[in-house]
């Protein structure tokens, strides 16, 4: 039975004919998931891309793979922020941490932590880094809670200094040196 069953598949299929595989339908038969990597080009205030972040839906929250070059060696902090926009030199385009709670900032803060905070990073003496970070207060499924694929999407920005976990709005973190765009497109 099981050999007819494979024979009458196969036969199935080489039956077909290319025109009766329309690749558009294909394409729109696949929805993304929330299994579906994102995937950011990290630029630099110059607007220069120097890596890239790939993020995941895992059922710890979404991962993040951040590979870069070209900067200060160093504990750097990192953040995710409120808006979809990358504009240089200064990248304040991507606006305030990403915050739907409406908390302060800072892992060490009584009144925070925001949905975007993240732990520092370190960048190597050459310059590079190559981490994986997993923030575990934000989604990749739309329309849902703290989802960072909302209207105007998010951005993953670097900071000059290290985050000092405790103060308001930014930790202390300095100026915004590295951003990526976080959306679907």
């Amino acid at each position: 039975m099981f050999i007819t069953t494979l024979v009458f598949t196969i036969a199935l299929t080489a039956c077909a004919s290319d025109k009766d595989i329309n690749p558009q339908h294909l394409e729109e038969a696949i929805p993304v998931t929330s299994h579906t990597p994102i995937y950011v080009n990290m630029l630099n205030t110059e607007g220069v891309k120097v890596g890239n972040a790939t993020l995941t839906e895992t059922t710890e929250g979404v991962k993040i793979h951040l590979e870069a070059k070209g900067l200060e060696p160093g504990t750097k902090a990192i953040h995710i922020h409120e808006t979809g926009k990358c504009e240089a030199p200064d990248f304040k385009s991507a606006g305030a941490h990403y915050n739907p709670g409406h908390r302060q900032h800072g892992f060490h803060n009584p009144k925070g932590f925001h949905a975007g905070d993240l732990p520092n990073i370190e960048v190597t003496d050459k310059g590079k880094i190559n981490v994986e970070i997993t923030a575990p207060n934000v989604t990749l499924k739309q329309g849902e809670k703290n989802t960072l694929l909302d209207e105007d999407g998010s951005a993953i920005v670097i900071h000059t200094q290290a985050d000092d976990y405790k103060s308001d709005p930014a930790g202390n973190a300095g100026d915004r040196i590295i951003c990526g765009v976080i959306s679907e497109k």
